[in-house]
Formats: structure tokens, C-alpha cells, sequence
């Protein structure tokens, strides 16, 4: 995809760049490939790259209020924490992953506004911290939404990037155990496809269990939900 049409694509979901942020994108995309070469980062092509990584992970920026701390969970090589701390410089974010090559990568490519730390986020321990959690490609809902929860502060958002499969589970699954509400479900049109993303936004309305999360064998043994449905 070439800068014009990436701008196109910026452009319908409200966002404009300067020449320096589409440098600082055109810059990631080249080490994302080259590293690509001899460590497993990525499986889109690089002729996805700008759609599938970079306007995926911006699809949601305007749900994100200004100014927030913003925690990526399962961030991989940075998505959607990169793309989303280079083109919203005012969100400070912080990227967590238990893969070291992976944070190794983001590392290497770091800008000013965004933290790696490798850690599993169900042991992490930190609680009340951010504004918003956020996680893409995570785990099924009920385990996102467990490891999402306790990080989140009470009335912060739980911003979890799903599918339009995963509409029932996002009905179904019951969240007030997690301190979490539904506020409302977004969806968006990924541009320049026909993929839709889901966006459930759930309010952190108060402190929840303290018993979540659990440890993960017991997460993926017992969803929290229907076991039936889950598992």
C-alpha cells in the first residue's frame, strides 16, 4: 500500500499524519519484514501490512479517550500499541507480552510514548493502573476479559478487539464479576476489506473479585461463562 492510499484509509477513520509519523510507519514496516526474515514476528504478508496491522489496529482510536493510559495486552511485535502510540502522541502506552523476541523487536523500534514490559499478564499483579485495556489476537473473550479486568481502573474501559463471531459470547459472557459493564458494541468495517471488527466496550464500574485473574491453567480449564460454550 502506498502513502496515498494509506492516507485514504487514515483519512476514514478520522486521522491525518505528518510526514514524520508516515516515515515513522514506513520505517517500522521495513524492520518488521527484514526481522521477519529470520525470527517469526508476523504471518500477514507485507502486502497486508498497512491494512491487516496498521488501519486494524487504528480502527478503534476515537473510543479512546485523550490523553489515556492505554495497556496493550499480548501486543506481540506492537499491535495495536505501536501504530497507536505513533499516530495518537497525546496516549501513553504500555505493551505487554510474555514473548521476549517479540518485545525484543518493539524494543528496537521503540518511540517516546511506549512502554514494552514482558510479563504474563495474568501474574503481572497490576491492578487499577490504566485508563483503558486494550488486546488483540488474545485469547478467547472470557480470557481476555478475566486478564483484561483487574488492570483497568474503576471507570476506565476494557477495549477488547474481537470478530463478529464472537457477537454471542460478548452477549452472554457476564462480566459484572469482573467489576466490568457493556456499554455498547461497535463494529467497523476494516477498510479496503470486508472484515468487520467487533468492539465491546465495557466500563470498569468497580473493583470486582479479587480472586481474578486466576492462574492460567485454571482460566483455559474454566472459563468464566459457560464451560459448554468455551471450552
Amino acid at each position: 500500500m502506498n502513502r496515498e492510499a494509506f492516507a485514504a484509509g487514515l483519512a476514514s477513520l478520522g486521522l491525518e499524519l505528518s510526514t514524520e509519523q508516515f516515515e515513522a510507519f514506513e520505517r517500522f514496516e521495513e524492520a518488521l519484514y527484514e526481522t521477519n526474515e529470520v525470527m517469526n514476528l508476523t504471518r500477514i504478508t507485507r502486502e497486508e501490512c498497512y491494512i491487516r496491522h496498521f488501519l486494524d489496529s487504528l480502527l478503534f482510536h476515537d473510543l479512546i479517550p485523550s490523553g489515556a493510559d492505554v495497556l496493550d495486552i499480548g501486543t506481540g511485535p506492537g499491535f495495536p500499541a505501536w501504530p497507536l502510540a505513533v499516530a495518537r502522541p497525546d496516549l501513553q502506552m504500555t505493551a505487554v507480552d510474555s514473548n521476549g523476541k517479540m518485545l525484543g523487536f518493539l524494543k528496537e523500534n521503540a518511540v517516546p510514548n511506549l512502554m514494552p514490559i514482558q510479563y504474563r499478564a495474568e501474574e503481572w499483579g497490576v491492578r487499577e493502573a490504566f485508563g483503558v485495556v486494550t488486546g488483540r489476537a488474545v485469547a478467547p473473550l472470557p480470557i481476555q476479559l478475566e486478564i483484561s479486568a483487574a488492570p483497568c481502573e474503576v471507570g476506565g474501559l476494557v477495549l477488547p478487539m474481537r470478530t463478529s463471531t464472537d457477537l454471542e459470547a460478548i452477549q452472554r459472557m457476564p462480566v459484572d464479576l469482573l467489576g466490568l459493564k457493556l456499554e455498547k458494541i461497535v463494529d467497523r468495517v476494516l477498510p479496503g476489506t470486508d472484515i468487520t471488527r467487533l468492539f465491546p466496550v465495557y466500563r470498569k464500574v468497580s473493583e470486582g473479585s479479587p480472586k481474578y485473574p486466576r492462574r492460567w491453567a485454571e482460566i483455559k480449564l474454566n472459563p468464566i461463562g459457560s464451560k459448554k460454550l468455551w471450552m
